[in-house]
C-alpha cells in the first residue's frame, strides 16, 4: 500500500512538472511569436519607405530601357532566372534588380538598379497560385510606380506562360494611360493564347485557318482579338513556343496552335512580329525558359547580342 501510495505521489509530481514545463514552453512560443510578428510589421513599414533596398547609386537616367521578367502560374524568381543571368552576361550588367510584389500590390526590393542603358527587373509575385486577370491586375500597378521610381519611359518585356498573355493584355488596357511606361520589345514564351491542353484545348484538334485565324476561339482568346485595336503599333514582338516533337503538337501543355494563334491579333498590329518554335525534350512548357537555344534568340532580339 505504501508502495502505492508511493508511485501515485511521483506520478503527481511528473505531471505538475509536465504541466509547468508546458506552460513555460507556451509562455516562450508566445512571446516569440509576439516578437516575430512586431519584427515582421517593422520591417513591412520599412519596406514601405521611398527607396528601402536601394543604395546611392540606384538611380536612373531617363534614357534607359529597362527589360521586365513576368513569370506565369506556379511561377516564381527560378522560372526566370536563367533569362536574367543569361540577360546579364549579354549587357555586361553587374547587377539586377528584383521586385517583389505581395498580394497588394506593394513592392520590396532584392538587389539593385542598374546605370547601365539595359537595366534588369526580374519581377516575382509573392502569390504564384493566380490567374492571369491577376497578374495583369498587379502589373497595372508595379509598372507606373516602377517608372514614377526609376524615371524610364520605355521598357521591354519577358513573359512566360499566363506572364506572356498579361503582358499583351495589360498593355491593351493601358493604351491610353499616360503613368504607364511606353513597351518597346516583347518576347512571349509558352503563352497562354487559345486554352490549356484538357482545359479548353485538346492537342490537335483546333487549327489555324489560310488567315492565320484559329477555328475555335475561347472567350479569353476573343477578348484578345476585340481589343487588339488596343495594343500598341511601334512594338516589336517575339514569339518563342515549344513542341516537344511527339505526335501532341504541344509543349505538353500549351498546343502550338495556342501559341502561335496570337500572331493572327498582334501581326496586323505590331511594328514587327516573328516567331521560333522549339522542337525537343527541353521545348517542355517549364523548361523552355532555361534552353540555351531560348535565352540566344532571346538576347539577340533584346540586346543585339550574338551568343
Amino acid at each position: 500500500m505504501k508502495t502505492n501510495k508511493n508511485t501515485t505521489k511521483a506520478w503527481a509530481h511528473f505531471a505538475c512538472g509536465v504541466a509547468t514545463g508546458l506552460v513555460g514552453v507556451g509562455v516562450a512560443l508566445g512571446q516569440r511569436r509576439r516578437l516575430k510578428s512586431r519584427y515582421q510589421t517593422e520591417q513591412y513599414a520599412k519596406a514601405q519607405q521611398p527607396g528601402h533596398g536601394l543604395t546611392a547609386q540606384d538611380r536612373a537616367r531617363t534614357d534607359q530601357v529597362p527589360t521586365i521578367y513576368v513569370h506565369g502560374f506556379r511561377g516564381g524568381d527560378y522560372t526566370t532566372n536563367k533569362m536574367v543571368l543569361s540577360a546579364q552576361n549579354a549587357t555586361d550588367a553587374d547587377t539586377y534588380l528584383k521586385v517583389i510584389v505581395d498580394w497588394r500590390g506593394d513592392l520590396t526590393y532584392e538587389g539593385h538598379w542598374s546605370t547601365d542603358p539595359y537595366p534588369l527587373i526580374q519581377i516575382v509575385f509573392k502569390d504564384k497560385w493566380m490567374p492571369v486577370l491577376q497578374i495583369v491586375n498587379w502589373l497595372n500597378l508595379v509598372l507606373p510606380k516602377l517608372k514614377a521610381q526609376f524615371g524610364f519611359s520605355e521598357y521591354n518585356a519577358v513573359g512566360h506562360s499566363i506572364g506572356a498573355t498579361a503582358l499583351v493584355r495589360v498593355e491593351m488596357r493601358n493604351y491610353d494611360n499616360a503613368a504607364f511606361p511606353k513597351l518597346n520589345k516583347l518576347v512571349l514564351v509558352a503563352g497562354v493564347f487559345d486554352g490549356v491542353v484538357a482545359l479548353g484545348d485538346w492537342p490537335n484538334v483546333n487549327r489555324l485557318n489560310h488567315e492565320g485565324r484559329p477555328v475555335i476561339m475561347n472567350p479569353h482568346y476573343l477578348q484578345l482579338l476585340l481589343g487588339r485595336h488596343r495594343f500598341p503599333a511601334n512594338v516589336s514582338v517575339l514569339n518563342i513556343y515549344g513542341n516537344i516533337g511527339d505526335t501532341s503538337n504541344t509543349d505538353k501543355y500549351i498546343s502550338v496552335i495556342s501559341a502561335k494563334s496570337i500572331r493572327y491579333i498582334l501581326a496586323p498590329i505590331a511594328k514587327t512580329f516573328k516567331e521560333v518554335e522549339v522542337f525537343g525534350k527541353d521545348a517542355e512548357h517549364s523548361k523552355l525558359h532555361d534552353d540555351e537555344r531560348v535565352l540566344a534568340v532571346i538576347n539577340r532580339f533584346l540586346f543585339n547580342h550574338n551568343h
